[in-house]
């Protein structure tokens, strides 16, 4: 505060009364040295407080005393107001603590969210490229099965259901010149747990001799129920019998599902 100020804040009555402790005294002694206009006020306090004592009787004098020190008092406490000094710079830590802590805590909460964003990212984009590869398979399976049709140089031939499954059919796809073969099995029932067909191509004359060219393995999981088998190169007929899982040496007759003469 300035000099005015500071001679209105009543700090001076207080001190000519010796209502101060040790440091206030030091401080107004100090500020009196190097400040006339507060020396001034001093002793103009000093003198007035004698004029007053001089100018009224003892009862009066000592009354008046009290009044004039309440007075002081009174704005004293109104205007300074003696607080230990505050550690701003240890509360200004703390704070800065604390505001560190929360920043700290949302980013470690922000983390989190963020890494479990990418988890549920990973989870989704591996679930995304195991559907496309299983559409680009269902996709060359389709088509394998439509090249396979179309192909003019194949030989088509037709197996009728035979005894133990009359409404049975298949169809036999086969390129004499590259002796590929393709069965298109759609016709079939689906085979019992622990049991596969098995893929024949028969020589008829002068006796029967079947040749296994392949199973028709995976059967649920190949939608377009076209498999390629085992090339030949001469077959006077096609049959598909059914058999234990692995396959057989020779045909289990008694499961013959479908035979077709080329």
């Amino acid at each position: 505060m300035d000099t005015k100020e500071y001679v209105e804040s009543g700090i001076l009555e207080l001190y000519v009364y010796g209502l101060l402790n040790e440091t206030e005294n030091i401080e107004v002694s100090t500020k009196a040295k190097n400040n006339p206009e507060i020396n001034d006020e001093i002793t103009a306090i000093e003198k007035a407080i004698v004029a007053l004592s001089s100018s009224f009787s003892p009862f009066h004098s000592v009354a008046n005393f009290e009044k004039i020190k309440a007075k002081l008092e009174l704005k004293h406490s109104s205007v300074i107001q003696m607080k230990p000094a505050t550690n701003w710079s240890q509360y200004m830590g703390w704070a800065a603590a604390i505001v560190l802590m929360l920043g700290v805590g949302y980013q470690y909460q922000k983390l989190g969210e963020n890494n479990n964003q990418v988890v549920s990212i990973g989870i989704e984009k591996e679930k995304l490229t195991k559907e496309l590869d299983l559409l680009e398979q269902k996709n060359k399976g389709v088509e394998t099965s439509l090249a396979v049709v179309r192909d003019v140089k194949n030989t088509v031939v037709s197996l009728s259901g035979q005894t133990v499954d009359p409404k049975s059919f298949a169809k036999v796809y086969w390129n004499k010149e590259t002796k590929v073969v393709y069965v298109d099995a759609a016709g079939l029932p689906k085979p019992p747990k622990g049991m596969v067909y098995q893929v024949w191509a028969l020589k008829l004359s002068p006796k029967l001799v079947p040749t296994s060219i392949g199973l028709l393995e995976n059967f649920d999981s190949n939608d377009q129920k076209i498999f390629a088998v085992k090339d030949t190169g001469y077959a006077e007929a096609f049959g598909i019998t059914l058999e234990p899982a692995g396959g057989s040496l020779s045909p289990t007759m008694e499961q013959l599902y479908t035979l077709g003469k080329v």
